[in-house]
């Protein structure tokens, strides 16, 4: 018995132990990540419901697409102020407390979003509503370094940010739903029940997190002591092979390619942001007018993003390259993004199956690029430079729907600003390689 006790908690013996290590990972994934991949589902049908409610909120309230412009997008501004102190946060006091005070901020905010009446309150909102948000997609990336080694984290991350996609194959027939069937009902118009129903389950899941996440490998009862104490040497192993990299937030602000990263996901937030907010939108202009048939199509076309962002994901990691990964789905989506500006008012079905492919493109290459800052950051400096990464880029998602809004009040067409978002997309490309 005290031979078999020493031997399991000796050290893992290296290949002998790989397939208790694989066997282990795969029940953290599987732990984890469908959990989170609900949560992230959550905040972003919360965060993006506002351009299918568009399609009958601008008429109710009698506002301009420059006030739907400046109102989706001033979301990002309650990010940018808040996101690096939420990260810092998380690392101070934990994932599950952070993320369970983000969760229901959020819900809480999206149900208040139903008494909107003036667009000074549409902004506050949208604002608060990025305040809450602000610290849980970077710290979602952060907390997966606590449990995922480089070598695994790209199918991990690739995972967890299909959520976004899938969130678009199920908040699109949802928010038509209910704008179609619950009009009227109470009173209320149909989309003040998309905000109500859609905010209720994140407060819900703010409640749920607390009791079933757990903040690092060391405290998770779920894993035996054997289990634990592989990922720790295997964790460590990674951070010893990666070598020297800035810990200090300072440190990491003076290195130049930091600041090239964030110009990178400056450019794919702008693409990503414009296709959110505007991709239905443009489903309209080409003819679909019923909200139920415009949330089923972006269904179609998120569901094939999903896809591509998973596979992505794996042959990023299978490969050990993100460069190319990233780069070329951002060309792939900088392209679409311009057939889609060229065929406006051309062809219907060109449009969508161009605005489908700009979807998979730019998303695909968003799990890819968290692989780059994490091979040159860690300890504060991660925690901080993933959150300053993701803040400052973001400011894309507050200018590219506010200029799109502001270009279709005064031209009468989205074509003249996307052949700008489809330019920016493409600087990302060239920035990587």
């Amino acid at each position: 018995t005290c031979m078999a006790s020493t031997q399991a908690m000796s050290p893992p013996a290296g290949p002998a132990a790989q397939p208790e290590l694989e066997q282990t990972y795969k029940k953290i994934l599987l732990r984890l990540i469908p959990f989170l991949m609900v949560l992230w589902i959550l905040a972003w049908i919360d965060r993006v419901n506002i351009g299918f409610v568009k399609l009958t909120m601008l008429d109710d309230l009698k506002w301009s697409e420059a006030i739907y412009g400046l109102g989706a997008g001033i979301f990002f501004l309650g990010y940018f102020f808040f996101e690096v102190p939420s990260n810092l946060l998380l690392q101070k006091i934990g994932a599950k407390k952070t993320i369970m005070r983000i969760t229901i901020g959020w819900g809480l905010t999206s149900i208040a979003m139903m008494f909107v009446k003036t667009p000074e309150m549409f902004y506050f909102l949208r604002f608060l509503l990025g305040v809450f948000e602000a610290g849980f997609y970077p710290g979602i990336i952060l907390y997966l370094t606590y449990w995922f080694p480089n070598d695994r984290r790209a199918k991990a991350f690739g995972m967890f940010m299909s959520a976004s996609a899938f969130a678009g194959v199920i908040g699109g027939p949802l928010a038509g739903w209910i704008m179609t069937h619950m009009n009227g009902v109470n009173g209320w118009a149909g989309w003040q029940w998309v905000f109500l129903i859609e905010g209720i389950p994140s407060v819900i899941a703010g409640v749920v997190t607390y009791f079933y996440l757990t903040d690092r490998p060391e405290q998770a009862k779920w894993l035996t002591a054997r289990e634990r104490q592989l990922v720790h040497a295997d964790l460590e192993r990674d951070h010893q092979a990666l070598g020297d990299r800035a810990h200090s937030m300072l440190a990491s602000l003076r290195d130049s390619k930091i600041w090239i990263l964030i110009a990178i996901y400056f450019c794919i937030i702008a693409a990503n942001s414009s296709l959110t907010f505007y991709g239905p939108t443009l489903v309209k202009e080409v003819g679909f007018t019923s909200p139920l048939a415009v949330g089923w199509i972006m269904a179609a076309a998120y569901l094939c993003g999903a896809a591509g962002m998973i596979y992505n994901g794996f042959r990023s990691d299978k490969h050990q390259e993100s460069r190319w990964h990233c780069g070329l789905a951002a060309a792939l989506g900088a392209v679409s993004l311009l057939v889609v500006a060229l065929m406006l008012k051309q062809s219907a079905a060109v449009v969508l199956v161009a605005l489908t492919l700009a979807i998979v493109g730019t998303m695909s290459a968003i799990p890819v690029f968290w692989q780059m800052p994490n091979r040159f950051l860690s300890g504060t400096a991660a925690a901080g430079g993933v959150a300053l990464i993701n803040s400052i880029a973001n400011l894309a998602g507050f200018g590219a729907p506010f200029m799109l809004g502001m270009i279709k009040t005064q031209t009468g067409s989205l074509a003249p600003g996307l052949y700008v978002v489809a330019a920016v997309e493409a600087c990302a490309t060239l920035l990587i390689l």
